[in-house]
């Protein structure tokens, strides 16, 4: 299928480029990067040999009548202005946040400006509801990367817990916050040093959260979420905790959480007393899960790692792009991280 990355210069979009290259299916025909056309694409990405001697084009130079598939990696607010131009038979992934609220209200307040309007929500593990209407749509919001390992880290919980009082503390790599040059985000700023940000629940994966927890709990789901940023280039670890309603023990929950991810790809529930790495995931799909029940407080405790540019953003997207084109959802994509 004839593809096209738009916004190929910044992390995601390097990262998609990496993961298509070797995709059986996909093969990329057009690469744009607004800032960056007609700039060399190794200039940009210097380990992206397989794309030396070619250059990032502008948007406008795309004819998208020859594209069968788009994976959009623009900074948010701006895939919808692009949407217009692109015929309505193409098959759309959008890695950014512009589709993923339903309420038009929370993405104002959360991100300003107008609201696109939503996609179909790209967490397959979610649900089986979830993963059948990825199937059959043709459009799909790609979830944000903390929201992947929060909302996967509650799932199997979500008729044992108190939805309206889970507390989540995550920390993440650096690319996260994007390529632009931040001086907060400088070598000499971030290594040996942890700061949180966004602090007192105003991130805008919270809304996103309560969002795809809401559509399986039939609840109204609270959040109270604390983002890290660690010194490193890339990587989630989500720790959640929550209050019990039912009486159940570690090996009761981690019975849980195991079955209900038993058949999942890309979902691994650790064996117990093992616990889940950054480092063990970078450059995969994959998600490591442990969990446990802190029986002095009666809350269960969750860890989540991903990595954030991975099924928090890139190998994610080629996941749900696989599905949306009735390939096998594992098509292109690692199991295995790099590890140490």
């Amino acid at each position: 299928m004839k593809t096209a990355v738009i916004g190929a210069s910044g992390y995601a979009g390097g990262e998609l480029l990496r993961l298509l290259a070797v995709h059986p299916h996909f093969q990329v025909t057009a690469i744009s990067a607004h800032s960056n056309a007609g700039e060399l694409i190794t200039a940009v990405h210097p380990h992206l040999t397989t794309h030396t001697g070619e250059k990032f084009s502008a948007v406008s130079e795309i004819d998208f009548s020859e594209i069968e598939l788009v994976f959009i990696a623009l900074p948010h607010g701006e895939s919808a202005s692009l949407i217009a131009k692109i015929p309505n038979t193409v098959k759309i992934v959008d890695l950014g946040a512009d589709y993923r609220l339903e309420d038009a209200g929370q993405w104002e307040k959360y991100y300003g400006g107008a609201h696109a309007g939503s996609w179909v929500y790209g967490l397959p593990e979610l649900s089986a509801a979830q993963r059948s209407s990825i199937a059959h749509a043709s459009k799909i919001a790609n979830p944000g990367c903390y929201a992947t390992s929060i909302a996967l880290g509650v799932a199997p919980a979500i008729d044992i817990i108190d939805v309206s009082d889970i507390v989540v503390v995550a920390a993440s790599g650096t690319t996260g916050a994007g390529r632009s040059a931040k001086i907060n985000l400088i070598a000499s700023e971030v290594m040996s040093s942890l700061t949180s940000y966004k602090f007192g629940g105003v991130h805008q994966h919270t809304p996103e959260i309560e969002q795809a927890l809401d559509s399986i709990s039939k609840k109204e789901v609270k959040i109270s979420f604390t983002p890290i940023l660690a010194p490193m280039p890339r990587g989630i670890l989500s720790t959640i905790t929550a209050k019990l309603t039912k009486p159940i023990n570690s090996q009761d929950a981690h019975d849980l959480f195991a079955k209900h991810y038993s058949t999942e790809y890309f979902v691994d529930v650790l064996p117990m007393g093992q616990l889940p790495k950054t480092g063990s995931v970078t450059g995969s799909n994959k998600v490591q899960i442990q969990v446990a029940v802190d029986e002095h407080t009666n809350r269960i405790v969750v860890s989540v790692a991903i990595d954030n540019l991975g099924k928090g953003a890139a190998s994610q997207a080629i996941q749900n792009a696989n599905i949306i084109t009735g390939f096998h959802e594992g098509s292109g994509l690692s199991t295995d991280g790099l590890g140490a």
